[in-house]
């Protein structure tokens, strides 16, 4: 690790940074862990002012719409159910209330740290169904997938998943058809591309002629990232490149594509600020329709309802259009203490990156 922190190719970078933005460029990072770290390791005293780094919609607890949060309100609430997420979800706030006040209150809500800790619940629970909230985009998919063909193998009738899983290179196509963020270049997800590959994003900079170059997640990873889509958006040359070659491979992980694909069907699906996105879901095949949360539990009647508490900017967040600070709630109704929106919930959102390390950064 201490390899990847050294302070003198960190500072050499940072110099080298200074001399090449000669003038404004802006990237976005589209992975909630690369906002954390930037922030984290104090990367923005490192860069010249002329170059700003954006947060997209890569944090997955974020993205996921309210009413994917208001079924697993209702499934909570059902006698004989335990609804199993992870930790970051039961805060998210909807309609004054949370999965973690809805536990306060005798749901039965569980907090796991993956499916196949909720398919061990599954088994040592037989008299009760058992949910798993599946929240994640392509990193954690596989393992969600590897639950359900253990489930079938062990003809498990009380094991099921809410999926709302998403996918990442939809939601990048999305942002730049949307139009309202004009970036340089994308900081794409080092976690994502070792499951998908590197190859995933060429479609996207060649259509767009966006410089993309995925990165992982150590200052002097992010820092050689950040030069090398410079270097491309300076001489206008749009394609893939691969800083974190030690862990993504061009065709990703064949494994946890081949489990992806044998379980899950692509699909429409919803996020948070950015809408419908055509293709850019997973769904159940129909061959394990009975592992479906959504036809056990006929979850269609639940209501969608608002999709924001009032006066909260996480979609507009989560676009890139506005910063955290822009919006009146930030650091006053909203806090990590006091959340009014997902994106102060979530350990990668990024109202709570910029609010747990404003202090440091002002200094």
């Amino acid at each position: 690790m201490f390899q990847f922190r050294d302070k003198e190719r960190i500072g050499a970078l940072s110099k080298a940074l200074e001399g090449m933005v000669t003038r404004p460029m802006k990237f976005m990072e589209v992975c909630g862990t690369h906002t954390v770290s930037f922030f984290r390791f104090g990367l923005r005293s490192l860069v010249p002012d002329r170059l700003s780094l954006l947060s997209g919609p890569g944090c997955p607890v974020c993205v996921t719409p309210q009413r994917e949060i208001r079924k697993a309100f209702h499934l909570a609430q059902q006698d004989g159910v335990i609804l199993a997420t992870f930790g970051d979800m039961i805060r998210v706030p909807v309609d004054s209330s949370s999965l973690e006040k809805q536990r306060a209150v005798g749901a039965h809500v569980r907090v796991v740290t993956s499916a196949l800790e909720a398919l061990d619940m599954a088994r040592g629970n037989a008299d009760k169904k058992v949910v798993f909230f599946a929240v994640g985009f392509e990193t954690t998919a596989p393992t969600v997938a590897q639950a359900i063909l253990h489930a079938a193998g062990e003809r498990l009738s009380n094991f099921f998943i809410l999926c709302a899983h998403k996918l990442i290179p939809p939601a990048m196509r999305a942002l730049l058809d949307g139009g309202e963020v004009r970036v340089d270049g994308f900081m794409c997800p080092g976690h994502v591309s070792a499951i998908i590959g590197s190859a995933a994003y060429e479609e996207i900079s060649a259509r767009y002629s966006v410089p993309c170059v995925i990165s992982g997640f150590e200052p002097l990873d992010m820092l050689e990232t950040l030069v090398m889509l410079v270097e491309m958006a300076a001489r206008g040359e749009a394609r893939v490149r691969n800083q974190y070659r030690r862990v993504v491979k061009p065709q990703g992980n064949r494994v946890a594509l081949e489990s992806m694909g044998e379980v899950f069907d692509v699909k429409d699906a919803e996020w948070r600020g950015l809408g419908m996105i055509p293709a850019s879901g997973l769904g159940l095949k129909d061959g394990f329709a009975g592992f479906d949360a959504e036809n056990e539990f006929d979850l269609k009647q639940v209501d969608g309802g608002e999709e924001e508490n009032k006066g909260c900017r996480c979609g507009d967040v989560l676009r890139g259009a506005l910063a955290p600070e822009e919006c009146p709630l930030f650091g006053v109704a909203c806090t990590p203490s006091t959340p009014l929106g997902p994106c102060m919930v979530s350990s990668e959102g990024t109202c709570g990156a910029h609010y747990r390390y404003r202090t440091a950064r002002d200094e």
